[in-house]
């Protein structure tokens, strides 16, 4: 196992919320598809190339993959750390680039903005583990004295 026992409540916890929020999204319907891709365009214009139903097939397969790299105890915390948070700082670009997300002249959230707030936590976690990597020290050789 590459993992430590410490990291498993954050990786099980995230994982499976993570998991089960890409589980969701596998056959979104028109209107949902055109909702998530609307507000992903807002935040970063560049994806307006992708049709919202692709867009929305293609964040189900990222979010499933993440999901189930964190619920794998092979995948090691460094690595599964760098991609959480990697996801959770693309998750905190929309709460900084919506409109309405956040009190006015503040980082705080708004009532409507405090749902993509809360990915303040998945960052956090991501950066412990990636900071954590596996717990694996490498031996320091010791000095010959010579």
């Amino acid at each position: 196992m590459f993992i430590k026992a410490a990291h498993l409540p954050e990786r099980i916890i995230s994982g499976a919320y993570i998991l089960h929020s890409g589980l969701q999204k596998r056959n979104p319907n028109e209107e949902t598809a055109a909702a998530l891709h609307g507000m992903a365009v807002q935040a970063y214009p560049f994806l307006r190339e992708i049709p919202a139903q692709q867009f929305v097939r293609l964040l189900s397969l990222a979010e499933i993959a993440l999901g189930a790299a964190l619920l794998t105890p092979l995948v090691p915390s460094k690595l599964a750390g760098a991609k959480l948070t990697a996801f959770a700082a693309g998750l905190l670009g929309l709460y900084a680039r919506l409109p309405g997300m956040r009190q006015p002249g503040s980082i705080w959230p708004t009532e409507q903005g405090t749902g993509l707030a809360k990915d303040a936590f998945l960052l956090g976690i991501g950066l412990s583990l990636f900071m954590a990597g596996n717990g694996r020290k490498k031996k320091k050789k010791k000095a010959t004295g010579r």
